[in-house]
């Protein structure tokens, strides 16, 4: 059956077209290019059906992930802070555990500085100091992305109404006190199979991974949602992602975090 044409469309359409090609594992082409009506804020309406589906499925909201975190990525898309998304407890990846890559279309790893809320963030008007108290642990990490787009080829609109790629993610076994090390100097290492392919700062995510988390809370805030005590925050990728294959392994060395590693089941 061919997709809906634009005069059809509808944000439950979207939803469904990008939960489809996420359970039969296909990607697909950028939905503007069929609804070309679909703006920011229709995107963000669309991502909050989305995940309102998963939670009624079963999945419960534990977080939420960062996006565009770095300013040169923000200037290619045409905005000004970072863009969010929900992360749910069926994408958590244990210690040691594979990514299934029959359950993924093309997955991609990233670095993750990851903060654990020790307490509720609310917005507008937060900023990056009233952020960083609000962390209770800080924790090296990775995300597992998944775009359910063809070739990782996507505008703004589509890629928040997918829900920014979010796949899978794991933690480390280290949490520090936020207080404890220089968040901007802290140096991700990472390695395909051993060898390095790239590495990076705390400082490639918005200058302080705080300014990205504090520039999250305002967003949410002025959509009317709340970061809650408990939640875990991917504060964004800290290079650009690498591909996960089958019998790889990603792992990422953090200078005070410790390692993390995923590999492709």
């Amino acid at each position: 059956m061919s997709a809906p044409n634009q005069h059809e469309w509808t944000l439950d359409q979207v939803v469904d077209e990008l939960l489809t090609a996420e359970t039969e594992r296909r990607d697909r082409g950028r939905v503007v290019d069929q609804f070309p009506g679909l703006d920011l804020e229709m995107a963000y309406q669309a991502q909050s059906m989305l995940i309102e589906r998963k939670v009624a499925a079963g999945e419960k909201i534990i977080g939420v992930k960062l996006g565009l975190t770095s300013a040169a990525k923000q200037q290619r898309m045409g905005i000004d802070a970072p863009l969010t998304a929900w992360l749910t407890d069926a994408m958590v990846l244990e210690p040691g555990a594979p990514a299934v890559l029959d359950e993924l279309i093309h997955p991609r790893v990233e670095p993750e500085i990851v903060f654990v809320l020790g307490e509720e963030l609310r917005g507008p008007d937060v900023t990056a100091e009233r952020a960083l108290a609000a962390v209770s642990e800080v924790y090296g990490g990775y995300e597992v992305i998944d775009s359910r787009f063809t070739d990782f080829k996507f505008t703004l609109p589509d890629v928040v109404a997918d829900n920014a790629s979010a796949a899978r993610f794991g933690l480390g076994s280290i949490a520090l006190d936020p207080n404890s090390l220089d968040l901007v100097a802290e140096e991700a290492i990472v390695e395909v199979d051993g060898s390095v392919v790239d590495r990076a700062t705390g400082a490639a995510v918005q200058g302080h991974p705080a300014q990205a988390l504090a520039l999250a809370a305002n967003d949410l805030g002025r959509r009317g949602q709340v970061l809650e005590a408990g939640w875990i925050v991917l504060t964004g990728g800290m290079t650009d992602a690498v591909f996960l294959n089958r019998g790889s392994t990603v792992a990422v060395r953090f200078a005070n975090l410790g390692t993390v590693s995923v590999s492709g089941g």
